[in-house]
């Protein structure tokens, strides 16, 4: 089986030095750093970059530089989609975002972990298990989200946050490790309005 095969199927596979899949890295990061160099007044030339890059992308996006992935085949965006500076997302799995997702700047979205054995690490095995947004989720600056959890519709993860479990739909997480805090009422519709 292809190190690629393992990968997708979430198996320890060979990140470091299988050629593929190094090849396949460059690309995304030749991708990347061309899209960090556009002036941020090339909106179509950004746009058309990202649609290359990602599998999947709704109509209205935005993607502030700078921004960086691993491969970019796996990541799928909703309608409205908007991350901040300096978003990475290593998506050596799937990382799938729904509608109206607002990222703050310097979160990260790693799909990959690496062994607790010291000898299958230095070999450069590496696992991946996918990472899932909700529709109209609000992740707060500096977040990091770790593989295999999933954040449901309508939930709120305040800044600086290590999200290490799934976080249900329509509440408030917060914290290192991110905890639910309490659910998202009526009353927070009114906390602005003043």
């Amino acid at each position: 089986m292809k190190e690629k095969e393992k990968m997708k199927q979430g198996l320890l596979y060979d990140a470091n030095y299988d050629d593929e899949l190094l090849k396949d890295r460059i690309s995304c990061k030749e991708q990347c750093f061309q899209y960090n160099q556009l002036r941020p007044s090339q909106i179509e030339e950004q746009e058309q970059l990202i649609r290359s890059l990602f599998k999947k992308t709704g109509n209205s996006f935005c993607i502030t530089a700078p921004f960086w992935c691993d491969y970019g085949y796996h990541i799928e965006i909703g309608e409205n989609f908007c991350s901040n500076h300096n978003c990475v997302i290593l998506d050596g799995a799937k990382v799938t975002f729904g509608d109206n997702v607002f990222i703050g700047p310097n979160c990260v979205f790693s799909t990959a972990g690496h062994p607790l054995d010291v000898e299958q690490r230095n070999q450069g095995l590496e696992y991946a298990y996918p990472i899932s947004v909700g529709n109209n989720v609000w992740i707060g600056m500096g977040v990091l989200v770790l593989p295999g959890v999933k954040i449901g519709n309508n939930s709120i993860i305040g800044a600086g946050s290590v999200v290490t479990k799934d976080i249900p739909e329509g509440v408030i997480a917060v914290g290192n490790p991110c905890r639910i805090l309490r659910k998202v009422t009526d009353e927070d519709k009114k906390k602005y309005w003043k």
